[in-house]
């Protein structure tokens, strides 16, 4: 299909009904040239759009971009994978990319919190194994150094690489709080013990939350997201190793970021039936763009550092 008959479908919604996953269309793949006029002037599909072509002329109405018709063939089998959750994510980069940071949080939130209850993540969940309860953590979860008027915080759960649990989200938030209230501290480095900077959210928490109400409420109540947009211009991410989910999302905030040429960036949130939601529909969308942030959380593809660098993920590659 190219885009301009997708665009001719669109202009009815009785037509335009028919691209949705609910209607047996997970995805729509369209060629474009960057010629055709697309004011998107008709009712928004309701499924994404994968769009073959130049990313430089990508029209609105394409949600993520591929160079190759075998390649929007494989970014498809993926959104067939989990579609609610694939629509769920390109319907709100479609509304971000509109919105400021506080309004794209809320947005996210409450997309993340409704699929934590929907099929796709409860079929993610029942296929892992159950694992019993895990005893805390010694040590404190992030750790708050201050010299001067400089810091450091590190994430310090180097065992469990860095995953960002409740635990770690709150010590986070109450380091980050410190700093904005030492407004005498002009830069604080923020790094990660071990192996890795962080490999994303503590799988051993997933499916804790039961209501999704409450859940969006917590989430929006103690934001790590919020305090780094705050501090974004004196919080200097120093990024290696593995960089998952949360892991570059909260990073991507702040106004510059460095990484060891060794760091790799994944953002496998669809996979399971969700949405990113530590933030990054909000940080790294204002870091890449949709086009690219479409992809890399639709086909959870591993990003590395030299790409990272020439997407605008990552500031500048440093192996200090």
């Amino acid at each position: 299909m190219t885009l301009a008959e997708l665009l001719a479908q669109l202009r009815s919604p009785a037509t335009a009904e028919a691209f949705s996953p609910l209607c047996g269309t997970p995805c729509v793949i369209v060629a474009f040239d960057g010629a055709e006029l697309d004011a998107q002037a008709g009712f928004p599909p309701q499924c994404p759009v994968v769009g073959v072509g130049d990313i430089s002329a990508a029209p609105p109405t394409v949600d993520v971009v591929t160079t190759t018709r075998p390649q929007a063939e494989e970014v498809a089998q993926a959104i067939g994978r989990n579609p609610i959750a694939a629509t769920t994510l390109t319907q709100l980069l479609r509304h971000n990319e509109r919105a400021n940071v506080a309004d794209r949080l809320f947005a996210e939130s409450l997309a993340y919190s409704t699929l934590q209850h929907g099929a796709e993540f409860q079929k993610w969940l029942s296929q892992r194994p159950a694992k019993p309860p895990r005893a805390p953590d010694a040590s404190p979860a992030v750790l708050l150094d201050i010299d001067d008027c400089e810091a450091t915080l590190t994430l310090h759960r180097p065992g469990r690489r860095n995953a960002y649990s409740a635990e770690m989200r709150d010590a986070l938030c109450e380091a980050l709080q410190c700093l904005a209230d030492a407004p005498h501290i002009g830069r604080a480095v923020l790094r990660g013990a071990g192996r890795c900077f962080s490999a994303g959210g503590d799988l051993d928490e997933f499916g804790q939350a039961k209501d999704a109400a409450v859940a969006h409420a917590s989430r929006a109540t103690r934001s790590a997201a919020t305090l780094m947009e705050r501090l974004r211009d004196r919080v200097r991410p120093h990024l290696h190793g593995a960089c998952i989910g949360a892991g570059i999302e909260l990073p991507a905030f702040a106004s510059y970021v460095s990484a060891r040429s060794d760091a790799i960036f994944v953002l496998p949130e669809v996979s399971m039936g969700l949405v990113p939601g530590a933030g990054g529909t909000a940080s790294i969308l204002s870091r890449i763009g949709r086009h690219r942030l479409a992809y890399m959380a639709l086909t959870g593809t591993r990003i590395d550092a030299a790409t990272a660098l020439a997407w605008g993920l990552v500031d500048e590659l440093n192996d200090g």
